[in-house]
């Protein structure tokens, strides 16, 4: 199961929550004032490959890039 993150519309907080591929924000509450208004957030991730090379560019750039 992936972890969301989500942000309260209503105090600001942010915090994640570990649910199902494809949930939606209905329903999840803010744990730090209670309220129902959240929106998810766009997060990043991170992933490597057993043939990736430690300290190359993730856009291309070590291997000549885009021109």
């Amino acid at each position: 199961m992936p972890i969301y993150e989500y942000r309260c519309t209503d105090c600001g907080h942010v915090f994640s929550r570990l649910q199902k591929v494809g949930a939606t924000a209905d329903g999840v509450t803010c744990p730090e004032c209670g309220g129902a208004n959240s929106e998810r957030l766009v997060s990043t991730f991170a992933s490597t490959s057993p043939g990736s090379q430690r300290g190359a560019s993730s856009c291309g750039a070590a291997s000549g890039g885009f021109t």
